[in-house]
């Protein structure tokens, strides 16, 4: 049965009128050029539709879109600075959350509303799930164009489900029997200081964090951190159940730094000493051909288009993964994150 609404609900005051139209009819769906539905584009249909109010009396249509798609960008909507994308994010009525147990540098520009990871320009950053490394994660994330760079600086997507489909059986129950574990170290003048890593300048806050998590933690010489984390190589969806792969391993080992830069750390730290890196949950080393073919699996899946000012990228965190290609010029693209999820057992 086609659902009803008031046209109002999602027209700017200027074009309100109490004509009833199907609950689709403000909107239209489809997709990027050559991208097949992934993510799936969604457009006004007509002039002066705004983009919260709409959000607001369509919550369970994003929910099954985004349930079956993966990834959903809202473009062509009038949404002209950051508060405005907090205006939509608030209509959606998901509790924005805090960014904790950093892996990168952000500056919150709106309560909850994050720049994107503060990289070098010439940087590229892997395809990865947010915060896959941590305890907990975000379900679902938002990102928002503010300034489209000139060349490059995508944000690279691939959908999950066919990844974890690529990945062969014997990799995945390696993986599974031994978990992952991943190794930081703070402090180091290479990688972020663990005062930015865990928002605090404390140590017992630190060490209440730790220990809360399951993370063992070791204070070192010169007001050093180091942590040890053994995480989840795949989680079910938290709606459909449907396993997925889901961790860090490729992002955190040391070969996916350039080679002159992982030369350069090897010949000052061992393994474990290294800012970052991963193993298996054992403790035994992952093989880089293994890390190669995981790489090689996203690669293959991987999607891209370019920002226009004012798009808004919703990302289910647990189905698809995101990264971000080098760029020129100006770039500004803000994040933000819900939905709080936990793993469903400890490895």
């Amino acid at each position: 049965m086609t659902h009803k609404t008031d046209i109002a609900a999602g027209l700017g005051s200027r074009r309100r009128a109490p004509v009833k139209v199907s609950s689709d009819a403000l909107v239209k769906e489809g997709s990027l050029p050559g991208l097949e539905g992934f993510p799936l584009l969604v457009e006004p249909a007509m002039e002066g539709v705004d983009l919260a109010a709409w959000a607001e009396n369509h919550r369970a249509w994003i929910d099954a879109k985004l349930l079956e798609v993966g990834a959903l960008l809202f473009r062509g909507f009038h949404v002209p600075d950051a508060l405005a994308f907090r205006g939509f994010l608030g209509a959606l009525g998901d509790p924005l959350l805090d960014y904790m147990e950093r892996a990168a540098p952000r500056t919150q520009v709106a309560p909850n509303v994050y720049t994107s990871t503060e990289m070098a320009a010439d940087q590229s950053i892997p395809l990865h799930h947010e915060m896959s490394y941590s305890h907990h994660w975000p379900g679902r994330l938002w990102f928002y164009c503010d300034v489209p760079s000139r060349v490059g600086g995508a944000t690279p997507l691939a959908p999950e489900r066919r990844v974890t489909a690529s990945l062969p059986e014997d990799l995945k129950a390696r993986f599974l029997k031994k978990g992952v574990m991943y190794v930081r170290n703070y402090g180091e003048g290479v990688d972020l200081p663990w005062q930015e890593v865990f928002q605090t300048r404390e140590r017992a806050e630190v060490e209440r964090y730790c220990q809360g998590c399951g993370m063992t933690y070791e204070w070192r010489e010169g007001d050093r951190l180091r942590t040890r984390a053994v995480r989840q190589v795949m989680t079910p969806h938290p709606t459909t159940g449907e396993p997925l792969w889901f961790n860090h391993a490729p992002i955190f080992h040391e070969t996916n730094m350039p080679p002159a830069v992982r030369d350069a750390l090897r010949a000052q730290f061992q393994p474990d000493e290294m800012p970052r890196n991963a193993f298996y949950g054992d403790g035994s080393p992952l093989e880089a051909e293994v890390l190669e073919r995981i790489r090689g699996a996203y690669a293959d899946a991987t999607v891209r288009f370019d920002w226009r000012k004012a798009d808004v990228l919703m990302v289910d965190n647990h189905l698809a993964v995101h990264g971000r290609d080098p760029f020129e010029g100006e770039r500004s693209i803000l994040v933000a994150m819900a939905r709080l999820t936990r793993p469903a057992a400890h490895p």
